[in-house]
């Protein structure tokens, strides 16, 4: 039996809304950037591996370990 780590799954989630919310900052204030193409490229990759890494932490929260 497995015994799913609730914490890990929280963290997860806080982390995804944490990344999303400062992709959505970010995109608020690229319009008065020098160069808003770079910055709003820069962004997405920086979002992306943050929501990258908290859907495995909330797969492997939800997995669990062995009792």
């Amino acid at each position: 039996m497995r015994q799913k780590n609730w914490r890990v799954v929280i963290v997860g989630f806080v982390l995804a809304v944490i990344g999303l919310g400062f992709y959505f900052f970010m995109l608020s204030i690229a319009s008065s950037s020098t160069d808003p193409a770079t910055l709003v490229q820069t962004v997405g990759t920086v979002t992306g591996a943050v929501v990258g890494i908290s859907l495995v932490m909330i797969l492997l929260g939800l997995i669990g370990k062995k009792v």
